[in-house]
């Protein structure tokens, strides 16, 4: 399915939700995977400016999560545009995603979307090195440093400050103070981004509900690959989460598989395989933003090329470019 059909898709599921519809997709295709990141936003306006001010927008959401800033700035910046904005999930909106949903009046989730616990792992200067490669860092995941701290008091028992004293002596030895201080002021900040999305949206919750939610998208979960259901977001969570009709949830798998096979996303980026001669030039897409007005896409660029230096038959890699693109 080339543009003309999955716009036609597009307009269709437009059709049947009386909205504008926006896809955005960060591929995961391996080797040229693509993240929600800020520079996203100016490509976001150029299209919602293109759309124009509607009763109603729905963005149709591929994403294994990114940046957790983003979401917020999205969010609004689409609200700008439209009384009621949405969210449709054909599959996976993880992490970054799942907090874009929060900021959504409504949740459209097929059968195989999936939602995701909204606690990042972080990683500074100041973060435990990884041994397998010293100039890089090792993620510290907030909720295992908080669970660590749960376990001394609740499992192991211990109540005076002298013992739990030790124990956080123990936690500072492994990990610097500053990467802790970095934790803790993420975890602040995952929960108060999650509140203030919630609290967006036209029908949002009462304070103590809105807490519930955000403690089981980032407490209860005990898994950060842990996969959220519809049926679990919607009964468990409590979000406002919708099933669409059998004819719109054909249109957003459809538009999904067409994007998977044009992202080429169930087969690694080999640039080996591009190679004829002695170098071969690449542009391979890594991200899409696309409505009926137009697409940009995320770009890779780089050159391949075999090296008989300091090996015979070496092959170099190299990635001279990258950034979003805009195609139409």
């Amino acid at each position: 399915m080339g543009r003309e059909k999955r716009v036609k898709t597009i307009q269709k599921i437009a059709g049947l939700r009386e909205s504008a519809v926006i896809c955005y997709l960060t591929g995961d295709r391996e080797n040229v995977n693509t993240r929600i990141a800020p520079d996203v936003l100016p490509v976001f306006y150029r299209h919602l400016e293109m759309i124009g001010r509607r009763k109603r927008i729905d963005l149709f959401l591929y994403t294994r999560g990114g940046d957790i800033l983003t979401p917020w700035r999205l969010v609004h910046l689409i609200r700008e545009y439209a009384d009621e904005f949405n969210v449709l999930v054909p599959f996976r909106a993880y992490s970054a995603g799942t907090l874009v949903c929060l900021g959504a009046d409504e949740i459209v989730m097929g059968k195989m979307g999936e939602l995701g616990p909204i606690d990042p792992s972080v990683v500074n200067a100041f973060n435990p090195q990884d041994p397998a490669n010293p100039v890089a860092r090792i993620p510290v995941n907030i909720e295992d440093v908080y669970s660590y701290l749960t376990l001394a008091r609740e499992v192991a028992g211990l109540t005076s400050e002298a013992e739990l004293g030790k124990v956080f002596a123990l936690l500072v030895e492994r990990i610097h103070p500053l990467a802790l201080g970095n934790v803790h002021r993420n975890y602040l900040l995952i929960r108060s981004l999650a509140a203030r999305l919630l609290g967006l949206r036209k029908n949002h919750d009462v304070r103590a509900e809105v807490q519930r939610v955000v403690d089981h998208l980032t407490e209860k979960l005990y898994a950060h690959n842990h996969m959220i259901s519809r049926r679990e977001a919607a009964e468990e969570i409590g979000l406002p989460v919708a099933y669409p009709s059998r004819e719109l949830e054909k249109f957003i798998w459809d538009l999904y598989q067409c994007y998977a096979g044009e992202l080429c996303l169930n087969e690694p980026f080999n640039p080996v395989q591009l190679l004829h001669g002695p170098r071969a030039e690449f542009d391979v897409a890594g991200g899409i933003i696309e409505s009926e007005y137009g697409q940009d896409c995320f770009i890779f660029s780089g050159m391949v090329e075999r090296s008989d230096f300091p090996e015979a038959g070496k092959v170099n890699v190299n990635i001279l470019k990258q950034g979003w693109r805009t195609v139409i």
